[in-house]
């Protein structure tokens, strides 16, 4: 027997829908939950944060716990996941298959909660394993995706891409509509290998965007409207659902955070304080991505060459972690480093809060791996970034951060990760890199173009700007929306 529930709960003779978030694994789909989690809460929304636990690293529990200690009218509940025994898996892409093998756990938690809920909206990777349970409760399901719009329209006619190929090796890509088209060696690794678990994982994915209801991005017109234009015109792939530009996302401030970063953060944060505006080069390359240890000193050496004032923050393992405390940085980049750059350069193999380093006025240029989130947050504050991708989807995005004039790349260069089953390339000279960095920082036409970014950006997620205003659409279309159970 069947009932149709009221999916919203009554403040004052207004309706409040009722949303859960579901994340996936790794701090660059933990963000972009996290944050339209708080963003949906403080529009008014009543929010359910469902958490797949046990998590992976120790950054994502904090980032999790500093959700609810800062957001306790957002409610916490964990999905206990199956065990999945798969040892020489990347533990990321592990944990993906680990929460998507555990979809049968989700039904009986969503019909737990009240009120009942309105819609779900869940991580892109684990769409494909979780929309038939969503849709056989008659729940609303949206879709978080953490890369750019070109990025999701690559995913939305992989299908047909993967068909085309057969068991080989993906050519170039034309994305209908764009009129742009992705060289294969530009396509993320894993999907040339149809075998690969991420390539099937991509693939089911994109086979099962067609059954989500919308899609939420953190991009925003200014870095992509053309593309954003096609997909929402159903030019890429006809029955795309909606594709709603939320970005960029604002920066979720958490009192623990702050205090974790406090700790730490007083030499850098010092001689960023001392620095003239606009004349510092922040080079991080995200939480995943470590260069290998030739690269890293040839970094070095170019940072020297180069110059410019700099903060690097040095990494030398692949986790989303800090490093391990006793690999020292006289270890990594040679005896006299930092003596020899001395008071023009800060090195910190250290967390520190990239949000609040491109912030600071002396911030001119980033250094980046062109991870989707660092291109985000860049844009916000009108930083010149500079890509040097190290794997999955960011040699798209460094495109997308060339093609509107948000920064360059230097696509000879290749990937800068390691350890990633990447092809070969060859270590980029310290002489070359400096030469690079010179230009990228004395470059005024790229300093017009960010700035306008900005003012853009700004505008998008100010009150009454176009991603304010998707997020209010978004909670006033799902008054009245119910499920049966």
């Amino acid at each position: 027997m069947s009932r149709e529930q009221q999916s919203s709960s009554s403040n004052g003779g207004l309706t409040v829908p009722h949303v859960a978030v579901i994340p996936s694994a790794g701090m660059g789909h933990l963000s972009i939950s996290v944050r339209l989690a708080a963003t949906l809460a403080s529009h008014g929304c009543l929010v359910t944060f469902i958490t797949p636990r046990p998590v992976v690293s120790d950054a994502e529990s904090r980032t999790i716990a500093d959700l609810h200690s800062s957001y306790p009218q957002i409610r916490s509940l964990d999905l206990r996941l199956l065990p999945f025994d798969a040892p020489d898996v990347d533990p990321f892409l592990r944990q993906f298959e680990v929460i998507r093998r555990s979809a049968s756990l989700l039904q009986p938690l969503l019909t737990s909660v009240t009120p009942p809920l309105s819609a779900v909206i869940v991580d892109i990777s684990l769409l494909s394993t979780f929309v038939p349970v969503t849709k056989a409760l008659r729940l609303p399901t949206y879709v978080t995706f953490i890369s750019c719009a070109m990025m999701l329209a690559l995913l939305a006619v992989f299908p047909s891409v993967r068909k085309a190929a057969g068991d080989g090796p993906i050519a170039a890509v034309d994305i209908p509509g764009v009129g742009t088209s992705l060289p294969g060696s530009w396509i993320p690794p894993p999907l040339h290998d149809p075998k690969h678990l991420f390539a099937i994982q991509f693939l089911e994915n994109g086979e099962a965007l067609l059954q989500a209801d919308g899609v939420f991005i953190n991009t925003f017109s200014a870095l992509e409207a053309e593309t954003l234009a096609a997909l929402n015109a159903g030019n890429v792939v006809p029955g795309l659902p909606p594709v709603i530009a939320i970005g960029p996302q604002q920066p979720v401030k958490f009192e623990g955070a702050k205090r974790a970063a406090a700790a730490g953060r007083d030499e850098w944060a010092a001689w960023l304080d001392a620095q003239p505006p606009g004349s510092v080069l922040y080079v991080a390359f995200g939480n995943r991505t470590a260069l290998p240890r030739e690269q890293l000193r040839e970094l070095g050496l170019g940072l020297e060459k180069s110059g410019c004032r700099f903060l690097w923050v040095v990494k030398s393992k692949i986790v989303d972690r800090e490093d391990d405390a006793g690999v020292l940085l006289e270890d990594l980049l040679g005896e006299g480093y930092r003596e020899r750059v001395g008071e023009r350069g800060m090195v910190v193999k250290s967390w520190v809060d990239q949000e609040e380093v491109l912030a600071h006025p002396s911030v001119g240029g980033f250094l980046s791996h062109a991870g989707w989130n660092s291109v985000a947050e860049a844009a916000l504050q009108g930083i010149c970034l500079f890509g040097w991708p190290a794997g999955g989807d960011q040699r798209v995005a460094a495109l997308v951060v060339e093609k509107c004039g948000a920064g360059a790349w230097v696509k000879e260069w290749g990937w800068s990760g390691s350890g990633r089953g990447l092809e070969e390339t060859p270590t980029v000279s310290g002489e070359e890199i400096g030469k690079r960095l010179r230009e990228l920082m004395g470059d005024a036409s790229l300093r017009e173009s960010t700035a306008r970014i900005r003012k853009d950006a700004l505008r998008s997620v100010g009150v009454g700007g176009k991603s304010y205003e998707a997020v209010r659409s978004f909670i006033a279309g799902l008054g009245g929306v119910g499920y049966t159970t």
